[in-house]
Protein backbone atom coordinates (compact mmCIF):
# COMPACT_ATOMS: atom_id res chain seq x y z
CA UNK A 1 0.00 0.00 0.00
CA UNK A 2 1.74 3.60 -0.82
CA UNK A 3 1.64 6.22 1.96
CA UNK A 4 -0.92 8.77 1.86
CA UNK A 5 1.95 10.81 2.69
CA UNK A 6 5.51 10.83 1.58
CA UNK A 7 8.36 11.88 3.61
CA UNK A 8 11.58 13.41 2.38
CA UNK A 9 14.92 14.73 4.35
CA UNK A 10 18.07 16.31 4.28
CA UNK A 11 21.36 13.77 4.23
CA UNK A 12 22.63 14.99 7.51
CA UNK A 13 19.52 13.75 9.17
CA UNK A 14 22.08 10.28 9.32
CA UNK A 15 19.47 8.02 8.68
CA UNK A 16 20.65 4.32 7.45
CA UNK A 17 20.23 3.17 4.50
CA UNK A 18 17.82 0.47 5.87
CA UNK A 19 15.59 3.04 7.27
CA UNK A 20 15.29 4.66 3.87
CA UNK A 21 14.58 1.88 2.41
CA UNK A 22 11.97 0.50 4.79
CA UNK A 23 9.99 3.55 5.11
CA UNK A 24 10.85 5.43 1.18
CA UNK A 25 11.89 7.98 2.81
CA UNK A 26 13.40 10.98 -0.02
CA UNK A 27 16.90 12.07 0.35
CA UNK A 28 17.44 15.40 -0.61
CA UNK A 29 21.95 15.25 -0.57
CA UNK A 30 24.01 18.40 0.44
CA UNK A 31 27.29 18.66 -1.45
CA UNK A 32 30.97 18.94 -0.77
CA UNK A 33 34.18 19.23 -2.41
CA UNK A 34 37.26 17.58 -1.90
CA UNK A 35 40.56 17.53 -4.37
CA UNK A 36 38.50 19.57 -6.74
CA UNK A 37 35.38 17.10 -7.25
CA UNK A 38 31.83 17.90 -5.96
CA UNK A 39 30.43 14.80 -4.38
CA UNK A 40 26.57 14.09 -3.44
CA UNK A 41 26.50 13.11 0.27
CA UNK A 42 25.20 9.54 0.93
CA UNK A 43 24.51 9.73 -2.81
CA UNK A 44 28.21 9.41 -4.63
CA UNK A 45 29.89 8.03 -1.56
CA UNK A 46 28.90 6.90 1.77
CA UNK A 47 30.78 8.91 4.81
CA UNK A 48 33.22 6.57 5.79
CA UNK A 49 34.65 6.58 1.74
CA UNK A 50 34.06 10.42 2.43
CA UNK A 51 36.35 10.66 5.55
CA UNK A 52 38.92 8.50 3.83
CA UNK A 53 39.45 11.62 1.63
CA UNK A 54 39.07 14.09 4.38
CA UNK A 55 42.24 12.24 6.19
CA UNK A 56 44.05 12.52 2.97
CA UNK A 57 43.54 16.39 2.11
CA UNK A 58 41.44 17.76 5.53
CA UNK A 59 42.33 21.53 3.49
CA UNK A 60 40.74 20.66 0.22
CA UNK A 61 37.72 19.43 1.90
CA UNK A 62 34.65 22.02 1.34
CA UNK A 63 30.93 21.87 2.15
CA UNK A 64 28.02 23.39 0.13
CA UNK A 65 24.32 23.64 1.14
CA UNK A 66 21.86 21.49 -0.70
CA UNK A 67 21.19 22.43 -3.94
CA UNK A 68 17.64 23.63 -5.21
CA UNK A 69 17.41 21.07 -8.11
CA UNK A 70 17.90 18.09 -5.54
CA UNK A 71 15.65 19.30 -3.58
CA UNK A 72 13.06 19.34 -6.78
CA UNK A 73 14.31 16.29 -7.95
CA UNK A 74 12.98 14.91 -4.77
CA UNK A 75 9.55 16.49 -4.72
CA UNK A 76 9.52 15.18 -8.48
CA UNK A 77 9.77 11.77 -6.93
CA UNK A 78 7.90 11.64 -4.95
CA UNK A 79 5.13 13.22 -6.64
CA UNK A 80 4.53 9.97 -8.56
CA UNK A 81 3.76 8.30 -5.51
CA UNK A 82 1.28 10.59 -3.36
CA UNK A 83 0.17 13.81 -3.52
CA UNK A 84 1.17 14.96 0.12
CA UNK A 85 4.84 15.74 1.42
CA UNK A 86 6.70 16.68 4.33
CA UNK A 87 9.91 17.53 3.85
CA UNK A 88 11.63 17.59 7.08
CA UNK A 89 15.38 19.65 7.31
CA UNK A 90 17.66 20.52 9.29
CA UNK A 91 17.59 23.54 11.96
CA UNK A 92 17.33 26.68 9.73
CA UNK A 93 19.92 27.75 12.35
CA UNK A 94 22.54 25.83 11.44
CA UNK A 95 22.22 25.70 7.32
CA UNK A 96 20.04 27.14 4.54
CA UNK A 97 19.03 23.81 3.49
CA UNK A 98 15.45 24.77 5.23
CA UNK A 99 15.49 27.99 3.11
CA UNK A 100 16.36 26.20 0.28
CA UNK A 101 13.76 23.80 0.40
CA UNK A 102 11.04 26.01 1.19
CA UNK A 103 12.23 28.02 -2.39
CA UNK A 104 11.74 25.13 -4.55
CA UNK A 105 8.55 24.38 -3.00
CA UNK A 106 7.51 27.73 -4.29
CA UNK A 107 9.18 26.88 -7.45
CA UNK A 108 7.10 23.91 -8.10
CA UNK A 109 3.94 24.80 -7.63
CA UNK A 110 2.89 25.59 -11.10
CA UNK A 111 4.61 21.69 -12.27
CA UNK A 112 2.96 20.68 -9.64
CA UNK A 113 -0.42 22.06 -8.55
CA UNK A 114 -2.33 19.11 -7.43
CA UNK A 115 0.58 18.26 -4.83
CA UNK A 116 0.69 19.82 -1.23
CA UNK A 117 4.09 20.24 0.31
CA UNK A 118 4.92 21.00 3.73
CA UNK A 119 8.73 21.83 5.12
CA UNK A 120 9.71 21.89 8.31
CA UNK A 121 12.37 22.70 10.24
CA UNK A 122 13.06 20.47 12.21
CA UNK A 123 15.13 22.50 15.01
CA UNK A 124 17.98 20.18 15.38
CA UNK A 125 20.15 17.84 13.28
CA UNK A 126 22.33 14.50 13.33
CA UNK A 127 20.18 11.68 14.01
CA UNK A 128 18.33 13.67 16.35
CA UNK A 129 16.88 14.98 12.94
CA UNK A 130 16.94 11.77 11.81
CA UNK A 131 13.95 10.72 14.87
CA UNK A 132 11.99 13.65 13.64
CA UNK A 133 12.10 12.07 9.87
CA UNK A 134 11.57 8.64 11.17
CA UNK A 135 8.68 9.66 13.45
CA UNK A 136 6.81 11.14 10.67
CA UNK A 137 7.43 7.86 8.19
CA UNK A 138 5.99 5.95 10.59
CA UNK A 139 2.78 7.87 11.26
CA UNK A 140 3.14 8.25 7.12
CA UNK A 141 3.07 4.23 7.11
CA UNK A 142 0.05 3.55 9.16
CA UNK A 143 -1.77 6.38 6.82
CA UNK A 144 -1.97 9.08 8.41
CA UNK A 145 -2.83 12.63 6.91
CA UNK A 146 -0.46 14.94 6.51
CA UNK A 147 -1.49 17.10 9.60
CA UNK A 148 -1.13 14.36 11.07
CA UNK A 149 2.10 13.11 10.21
CA UNK A 150 3.17 16.73 10.90
CA UNK A 151 1.99 16.82 14.11
CA UNK A 152 3.87 13.38 15.09
CA UNK A 153 7.29 15.06 13.34
CA UNK A 154 6.36 18.00 15.84
CA UNK A 155 6.12 15.88 19.46
CA UNK A 156 9.88 13.98 18.18
CA UNK A 157 11.16 17.30 18.10
CA UNK A 158 10.04 18.73 21.24
CA UNK A 159 11.63 15.95 22.96
CA UNK A 160 14.93 14.78 20.83
CA UNK A 161 18.40 15.56 22.02
CA UNK A 162 21.90 14.96 20.93
CA UNK A 163 25.52 14.81 21.95
CA UNK A 164 28.72 14.46 20.47
CA UNK A 165 32.04 13.97 21.74
CA UNK A 166 34.73 14.95 19.69
CA UNK A 167 38.48 13.09 18.86
CA UNK A 168 39.75 16.84 18.64
CA UNK A 169 39.13 20.58 18.70
CA UNK A 170 41.42 21.05 15.62
CA UNK A 171 38.68 21.68 13.21
CA UNK A 172 36.02 23.02 15.24
CA UNK A 173 37.31 26.37 13.81
CA UNK A 174 35.38 26.00 10.46
CA UNK A 175 31.96 26.28 12.57
CA UNK A 176 33.08 30.16 12.67
CA UNK A 177 32.26 29.49 16.90
CA UNK A 178 36.03 29.78 17.80
CA UNK A 179 38.74 31.25 15.85
CA UNK A 180 41.51 29.11 14.63
CA UNK A 181 44.28 29.74 16.84
CA UNK A 182 42.11 28.97 20.04
CA UNK A 183 41.56 25.17 17.87
CA UNK A 184 45.00 24.91 17.49
CA UNK A 185 45.95 25.32 21.16
CA UNK A 186 42.89 23.25 22.51
CA UNK A 187 44.51 20.14 20.43
CA UNK A 188 47.80 21.00 21.76
CA UNK A 189 46.53 20.55 25.04
CA UNK A 190 44.53 17.50 23.77
CA UNK A 191 41.12 19.15 25.01
CA UNK A 192 38.32 17.08 23.37
CA UNK A 193 34.83 18.83 23.39
CA UNK A 194 31.66 17.84 23.99
CA UNK A 195 28.85 18.91 21.96
CA UNK A 196 25.18 19.22 22.01
CA UNK A 197 21.61 20.83 22.52
CA UNK A 198 20.85 23.36 25.35
CA UNK A 199 17.36 21.85 24.94
CA UNK A 200 15.24 19.96 22.31
CA UNK A 201 13.94 22.26 19.36
CA UNK A 202 16.90 24.95 20.30
CA UNK A 203 17.79 24.86 16.49
CA UNK A 204 21.61 25.54 17.84
CA UNK A 205 24.49 23.80 18.81
CA UNK A 206 26.41 24.51 22.18
CA UNK A 207 30.14 23.42 23.93
CA UNK A 208 28.69 21.56 26.65
CA UNK A 209 31.84 20.35 27.99
CA UNK A 210 35.45 19.35 27.55
CA UNK A 211 37.34 16.12 29.04
CA UNK A 212 40.99 15.17 28.13
CA UNK A 213 40.20 11.35 26.88
CA UNK A 214 37.60 9.38 25.08
CA UNK A 215 36.64 7.31 28.47
CA UNK A 216 36.00 10.54 29.68
CA UNK A 217 33.56 11.96 27.11
CA UNK A 218 31.82 8.50 26.90
CA UNK A 219 30.97 8.55 29.90
CA UNK A 220 29.98 12.10 30.33
CA UNK A 221 27.82 11.61 27.41
CA UNK A 222 25.97 8.48 28.92
CA UNK A 223 25.82 10.55 32.10
CA UNK A 224 24.06 13.62 30.81
CA UNK A 225 21.67 11.04 28.86
CA UNK A 226 20.78 9.29 32.02
CA UNK A 227 20.25 12.84 33.35
CA UNK A 228 18.09 13.48 30.73
CA UNK A 229 16.01 10.05 30.59
CA UNK A 230 16.43 8.05 33.68
CA UNK A 231 14.69 4.74 33.50
CA UNK A 232 12.19 5.91 31.00
CA UNK A 233 12.04 3.70 27.82
CA UNK A 234 14.35 5.90 25.40
CA UNK A 235 14.75 5.69 21.01
CA UNK A 236 19.06 5.48 20.61
CA UNK A 237 20.89 6.22 17.64
CA UNK A 238 24.55 5.95 18.54
CA UNK A 239 26.70 8.03 15.48
CA UNK A 240 30.62 8.20 14.85
CA UNK A 241 32.64 9.41 12.23
CA UNK A 242 35.54 6.67 10.98
CA UNK A 243 34.56 5.01 13.97
CA UNK A 244 32.59 1.74 13.55
CA UNK A 245 33.77 -0.38 15.97
CA UNK A 246 33.96 1.93 18.98
CA UNK A 247 30.51 2.74 17.92
CA UNK A 248 29.35 -0.62 17.75
CA UNK A 249 31.11 -0.98 21.63
CA UNK A 250 29.01 2.44 22.56
CA UNK A 251 25.82 0.85 21.28
CA UNK A 252 26.65 -2.38 24.29
CA UNK A 253 27.13 0.04 26.61
CA UNK A 254 23.91 1.72 25.83
CA UNK A 255 21.79 -1.56 25.41
CA UNK A 256 23.19 -2.46 28.76
CA UNK A 257 22.63 0.31 31.02
CA UNK A 258 19.21 2.23 29.36
CA UNK A 259 15.84 0.25 28.57
CA UNK A 260 16.08 0.98 24.62
CA UNK A 261 12.81 0.81 22.58
CA UNK A 262 14.86 0.95 19.52
CA UNK A 263 18.89 1.39 19.47
CA UNK A 264 21.29 1.82 16.06
CA UNK A 265 24.24 2.38 14.96
CA UNK A 266 24.65 5.31 11.67
CA UNK A 267 27.76 7.23 10.15
CA UNK A 268 28.07 10.72 10.97
CA UNK A 269 27.65 12.97 8.02
CA UNK A 270 30.89 14.32 6.98
CA UNK A 271 29.24 17.66 6.24
CA UNK A 272 29.65 17.89 9.81
CA UNK A 273 32.92 15.98 10.09
CA UNK A 274 34.86 18.35 8.39
CA UNK A 275 34.24 20.84 11.28
CA UNK A 276 34.40 17.79 13.81
CA UNK A 277 37.43 15.68 12.56
CA UNK A 278 37.33 11.64 12.41
CA UNK A 279 36.95 9.64 15.84
CA UNK A 280 34.02 11.58 16.65
CA UNK A 281 31.39 9.78 18.32
CA UNK A 282 27.86 10.70 19.26
CA UNK A 283 24.53 9.69 21.06
CA UNK A 284 20.71 11.21 19.60
CA UNK A 285 17.78 9.68 21.59
CA UNK A 286 14.63 10.84 23.03
CA UNK A 287 12.37 9.25 25.90
CA UNK A 288 8.61 7.65 25.34
CA UNK A 289 5.94 10.04 27.37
Amino acid sequence: MTNKVAVITDSLACLTKEHVEQYGIGIAPLNFYCGGKVYKDWVDITPDEAYELFLKDPDSFKTSAVSPEDCLKAYREASKETNSILCVTVSAKLSAVYTVAQGAKDQIKNELPQVSIEVLDSQTVTAAQGFVALAAARAAEKGKSLAEVVKAAKEVMGKVSFLAFLDTIKHVYRTGRIPKIAAQVGAMLNIKPILGMPSPSSGLVRFIGAVMSREGGIKRMLKVMRDRVGQSLVHVAVMHAYALDEAQKLKERVASEFNCAELWVTGFSPLMGYATGTGTLGLAFYKED
